[in-house]
């Protein structure tokens, strides 16, 4: 029942995802924080399996750490999508991470972008984009009310939309989700829509 999804605005890209951590009938938490920083302008939100996510996307990120390490300067967008596809390709044939992401960045020449990116190493640049359950109901939402060059405002009440129809229309819908944001300014978190709060274990 996971959900991510995102957008590209003026100026700007929105991811949000859920926040809980499944296992057949257990919930184990919903706090899982499924969106990563990749670098200073750029976010990866990935769903899937657990230990494949967390693996996956870690591997990325320090894959991208690394070359600007050694080249002095960090990848573009279009270039960290790439070579996400193309370790995603690589390991397919091999021993395959069955996680499906929606890369968002922001670069000084092109501006914002997203990349989708699914578990078989398909790769688009697209406006908006949903993996899981809750992009049945998402996708049709933004289908209806995306328009290119949104202000920021206008994203966030989307997004909130689409967090309200996956939590009233999908069964065992996730309760909470992280929303984050990457701009001129740099990748950060935005926010959190909370319906419960998972309470802390009294010590025995």
């Amino acid at each position: 029942m996971e959900c991510v999804f995102g957008l590209v605005g003026n100026g700007f890209a929105v991811v949000a995802a859920d926040t809980s951590a499944v296992h057949s009938i257990l919930v184990h938490k919903s706090n899982e924080d499924k969106i990563m920083v990749l670098d200073s302008h750029k976010l990866i939100a990935a769903s899937g399996e657990s230990g494949d996510r967390v693996q996956f996307t870690e591997y990325i990120q320090k894959n991208v750490a690394l070359y600007q390490f050694r080249n002095g300067i960090p990848l573009t967008t279009a270039a960290a999508a790439n070579f996400t596809r193309g370790e995603l390709a690589t390991a397919l044939r091999k021993n395959p991470y069955f996680v499906n992401i929606l890369l968002a960045g922001y670069d000084k020449e092109t501006g914002p972008s997203l990349y989708y990116i699914d578990y078989i190493s398909t790769l688009h640049k697209v406006d908006k984009g949903a993996f899981g359950y809750g992009s049945y109901f998402s996708l049709s939402l933004m289908d209806r009310h995306y328009h290119s060059g949104m202000s920021l405002e206008e994203a966030i009440d989307l997004v909130d939309k689409c967090i309200l129809e996956i939590r009233s229309r999908l069964v065992m819908a996730p309760p909470n989700f992280v929303i984050k944001i990457v701009d001129k300014d740099g990748a950060r978190h935005f926010a959190w829509r909370e319906s419960i709060k998972d309470d802390s274990v009294p010590s025995a």
